[in-house]
C-alpha cells in the first residue's frame, strides 16, 4: 500500500460515523448489509449515509454490490489487510519477539471451529 492510499483510508475513518459504519460492516462479513439497514442501525438519514458510504468506497475500504433492488455494502478485507500491513511493516526493527503481542492481538477473531460451525448452520 502506498502512503497516499493509507492517508486516504485513515482520513475516511477519521470521522466517527464512518468509523462506526466500517466496524459494523466488518462485523457482518462476509454477507454485508444493505445500505438502508446500515442507515437504520446507525440512526443516520439515508442521504447522509450515502455520502459516508461513498467516502468509504472511494477510500477502498468497502465495496458495493447490487442484489436485486438492494445495494449491499461489505468491508474489503484485502484493504484492511493492506492497511494493517502498512502500519506494522517495519515493526520493531526486525525483532519479532517485540512484535509478538501485537501479532497475537491481530490473530483471527473466529477460530476455525467457530467458522466451520457457522457455515454448517450450528451457530
Amino acid at each position: 500500500m502506498e502512503i497516499e492510499q493509507a492517508i486516504t483510508a485513515f482520513a475516511a475513518l477519521a470521522q466517527p460515523t464512518r468509523l462506526d459504519v466500517f466496524r459494523l460492516l466488518m462485523e457482518h462479513e462476509p454477507d454485508g448489509l444493505p445500505a438502508g439497514e446500515v442507515a437504520r442501525r446507525m440512526a443516520v438519514p439515508h442521504n447522509t449515509m450515502s455520502t459516508h458510504l461513498a467516502i468509504l468506497t472511494r477510500a477502498g475500504l468497502i465495496e458495493a454490490e447490487r442484489r436485486s433492488r438492494s445495494i449491499i455494502y461489505r468491508a474489503r478485507l484485502d484493504a484492511v489487510r493492506a492497511l494493517t500491513g502498512f502500519l506494522v511493516k517495519d515493526c520493531c526493527g526486525g525483532r519479532p519477539e517485540i512484535c509478538a503481542p501485537l501479532i497475537a492481538d491481530l490473530s483471527p477473531c473466529c477460530p476455525p471451529q467457530k467458522i466451520a460451525a457457522k457455515e454448517a448452520g450450528h451457530d
